[in-house]
């Protein structure tokens, strides 16, 4: 009977401590949301997460149902589950557009989108698109704030990596003899990036393109508009594929 007791007394104390290790707040809300900081902060993430769905499913009308979004989509981005981290930090920029971490959402949203890049270039970079998109906006319409650093380098490590994988199909094209589509790619590269090196390969074989299509006019037309770019001995190569092409 003692046993009994005795355990009792302890299941007691346990549940006593329990109760009064809970944080203190004017709210059922605020308490939930201050626990889930504390789980978060402990690296407990899915009781964390618990936590956040009952304040929401409780109280979603709670000046704290908002910060609860928010924290959620820093545990998913602290779980590196970045693909739906970038859902939920863009979900609550459209919703709370005027919040004053907006400058922070708009940066996580970029690094979640940058952290999906693949190991290597000639994978799918589609997300580094949104990385740049979300970067730029940063730099534009938060200038000052400090999450707006290093930014710009950001953006110039993504481009750096598209433009290696657009030479990479563009030159794979060119290699295997399908010139129409080569060309296609080179014309692209032209219009969205300004390396000096690229583009320069990519004017000389936008007109080899057209020299094995055996397309004079469009040779003469891509010659007129980007020739002037063209400097040093690659110019006087880039005026015999003319020469050779407007023969043909």
């Amino acid at each position: 009977m003692n046993k009994f007791i005795a355990l009792f007394l302890f299941a007691s104390l346990f549940l006593a401590s329990c109760s009064s290790t809970r944080p203190s707040g004017k709210t059922e809300a605020e308490v939930l949301y201050k626990e889930a900081k504390m789980l978060v902060d402990d690296g407990r993430y899915l009781m964390a997460t618990e936590k956040l769905n009952s304040l929401r499913s409780q109280f979603p009308y709670s000046y704290f149902a908002t910060h609860a979004e928010l924290l959620q989509a820093d545990i998913l981005f602290d779980q590196e589950n970045f693909v739906e981290a970038a859902a939920a930090y863009i979900l609550f920029k459209d919703f709370h557009p005027r919040h004053k971490k907006i400058s922070y959402v708009v940066w996580r949203i970029a690094e979640a989108f940058n952290n999906q890049r693949p190991a290597s270039y000639d994978r799918d970079l589609s997300p580094l698109y949104e990385a740049i998109k979300y970067y730029d906006e940063l730099l534009r319409v938060f200038p000052n704030s400090e999450f707006s650093k290093g930014g710009r380098e950001k953006i110039d490590e993504c481009r750096l990596l598209l433009q290696k994988k657009e030479q990479y199909i563009a030159d794979f094209y060119f290699k295997t003899d399908v010139f129409q589509a080569a060309r296609h790619r080179y014309l692209d590269i032209l219009k969205n990036f300004t390396d000096r090196e690229l583009r320069n390969h990519s004017i000389y074989r936008v007109l080899r393109s057209s020299l094995e299509l055996k397309e004079p006019e469009a040779c003469k037309k891509h010659y007129k508009k980007y020739s002037n770019e063209i400097t040093g001995s690659l110019k006087k190569k880039l005026s015999t594929v003319f020469k050779n092409c407007t023969r043909s």
